[in-house]
């Protein structure tokens, strides 16, 4: 039997390896992206990835949804627009984005979003920025900007990116929106609002595919690119939710949140070893600038 003053000990040992496990799935996405390119298209791999989470988790929650149906029916707007945004639109242009820009990118620019999140709650909650986070926000944004130039200065003073970090951009802005509404979202366990917004993302991710479709830029796709679906829907899609949902009641959300921090830092890595792209001066100046204005922005909330 283990002694009473070990058993928080290992409640918090648990939560790390939950949140570490879920960190990396995400970071993983970052690399699937990369990987899929050529091997199933952006959005077959969107829409079958929501279709198969919808296959799975209204079922494993479906008492939970019709507890909560009426909150549900009463906020269809906002489980609308944050399912759509957050994550057809986020994944979605992650996927596109790969097709011009590396994962060690897709990863680093992914730590703007909380730095995104600061600037949104302030336009839209009027939630005060104090000076260390006003100069942690402006650190990351250089970092942002280090990355889309790939540290050339002359491309970012003729505005020349490349598609794909743009791409990404926009969709850390769509991520940071969606992270600003769900603050507001109704009480309710959290699962089940995140299976109600995958349940939209489904249904807004299929008329895009009858557009890819329609449009000729559909493929089949490879084997290589089912495995890549495959752990795209088990991994960051449902695992990484039960993982941080889990975590979030043995810890609560601040300390959970502040590992979200970990997936501009492991994607680069996983694309080196996985990917074996190479890692330049200006990522590492990159990565210090976004983790270093993260850091900053956060001192006030400690």
């Amino acid at each position: 039997m283990q002694p009473a003053a070990s058993l928080p000990q290992r409640v918090w040992a648990n939560a790390y390896v939950l949140l570490t496990l879920t960190t990396l799935m995400w970071a993983g996405n970052a690399v699937a992206s990369r990987l899929a390119v050529g091997e199933i298209a952006p959005m077959t791999l969107t829409a079958l990835r929501w279709v198969f989470v919808c296959a799975v988790m209204p079922y494993l929650f479906r008492q939970g949804l019709r507890e909560h149906w009426p909150a549900l029916k009463a906020n269809w707007l906002k489980v609308t627009l944050l399912g759509a945004f957050g994550f057809t639109a986020f994944n979605t242009l992650m996927y596109i984005a790969a097709y011009s820009t590396t994962a060690i990118n897709i990863g680093i620019l992914q730590g703007s979003i909380p730095v995104f999140v600061l600037l949104g709650a302030f336009l839209a909650l009027r939630t005060p920025i104090g000076g260390l986070q006003a100069l942690g926000v402006a650190v990351t944004i250089i970092g942002v900007l280090v990355t889309a130039s790939r540290g050339d200065w002359h491309i970012l003073s003729q505005l020349s990116f490349v598609p794909g970090d743009l791409w990404m951009i926009i969709a850390c802005v769509f991520y940071a929106g969606y992270t600003v509404g769900i603050r507001t979202r109704p009480p309710m366990p959290g699962l089940i609002f995140f299976t109600a917004m995958a349940i939209v993302a489904c249904a807004v991710s299929l008329p895009l595919l009858g557009v890819e479709i329609a449009t000729g830029k559909a493929f089949w796709p490879t084997l290589k690119g089912w495995l890549i679906l495959i752990y795209v829907v088990i991994g960051p899609s449902i695992l990484s939710q039960l993982f941080f949902m889990r975590a979030i009641e043995l810890i609560g959300p601040g300390r959970a949140g502040v590992f979200v921090n970990l997936v501009p830092v492991f994607a680069p890595v996983l694309a080196v070893l996985i990917l074996g792209e190479q890692l330049a001066l200006y990522h590492g100046l990159a990565l210090a600038l976004v983790l270093g204005g993260i850091w900053i922005a956060e001192r006030k909330l400690r």
